[in-house]
């Protein structure tokens, strides 16, 4: 599917979940979702300030709730998986 605007119009329309309030994508378990991704240190910078040096080539794991924000960065899966078993999350989906 390209990114005409048409084409997101109706993405959105057939798409009643990307008009959840907060408290309606929370009563849905949206709190007991998480998402683990790898991101190279060049995009996480991105995010970081200034101040923070990362290897653009190393891979991280982000940790991002159903909402998008951001949870915990790692520099392994061990790492993320240890933190993980400290946390009651009903699903951990991998992207």
């Amino acid at each position: 599917m390209q990114d005409r605007p048409e084409n997101i119009a109706a993405f959105n329309a057939a798409n009643p979940l990307k008009h959840l309030t907060p408290a309606q994508f929370m009563a849905l378990g949206g709190n007991a979702v998480v998402y683990v991704r790898p991101i190279t240190g060049a995009a996480l910078s991105k995010f970081m300030s200034a101040a923070q040096e990362l290897d653009p080539d190393t891979t991280f794991q982000l940790v991002v709730s159903a909402d998008g924000s951001p949870l915990m960065v790692a520099d392994t899966t061990e790492a993320v998986n240890e933190w993980l078993a400290d946390r009651n999350y009903g699903v951990v989906a991998l992207h």
